[in-house]
């Protein structure tokens, strides 16, 4: 390459450069300008929201004693709700043990009168078969000897049978 050729190579690239520089300050003007119009704007808004700072300021310090008035009723709740669910927890406790007591001594109560139930039962029986053996057995006995004394008597004291006109009668008579 020459130092002609070098050199026109060199005036480009300058001149790139300078124009390059010439579209940086350009962009740095308008950058600069859009800068003051957002400052400009900026002190307007604040300019409209400073009257609503001063009204929402009470406001706030309001409502952040209600909230600590909150919190401490939350928390005096919460003690109290503590302290019910621990009375509870108690009574129940106590209700659970009284109905243990009270289920075992039912139980034993229900063994008690199956104990007697089973004595009188077992009584009762006894006394039936005392009864049985004692009255009903010799009764029978009594009643078929007599019945046997009957029949021998009647046998020996001449009676005979009947007839069949006399047995026809006397059940016309029942009928």
């Amino acid at each position: 390459m020459d130092s002609q050729t070098a050199l026109y190579w060199m005036i480009g690239f300058a001149s790139t450069a300078a124009a390059c520089l010439v579209i940086q300050v350009i962009l740095l003007a308008f950058m600069a300008r859009a800068s003051w119009a957002m400052k400009k704007q900026t002190q307007d808004l604040v300019a409209k929201v400073e009257p609503l700072v001063a009204k929402i300021e009470p406001i706030l310090d309001t409502s952040q004693e209600v909230l600590q008035d909150v919190r401490q009723y939350a928390a005096e709740i919460s003690s109290r709700a503590n302290d019910l669910l621990d009375l509870s927890r108690t009574q129940l406790v106590r209700v659970d043990d009284l109905l243990g007591e009270a289920a075992s001594r039912t139980r034993a109560q229900m063994d008690r009168i199956e104990m007697v139930m089973d004595d009188t039962v077992n009584r009762f029986q006894e006394t039936t078969t005392l009864l049985q053996n004692s009255i009903v057995r010799p009764l029978k006995q009594i009643n078929a000897v007599s019945a046997g004394i009957r029949a021998a008597v009647s046998y020996l004291a001449g009676s005979r049978r009947s007839t069949v006109e006399r047995a026809t009668h006397d059940e016309e008579m029942f009928i």
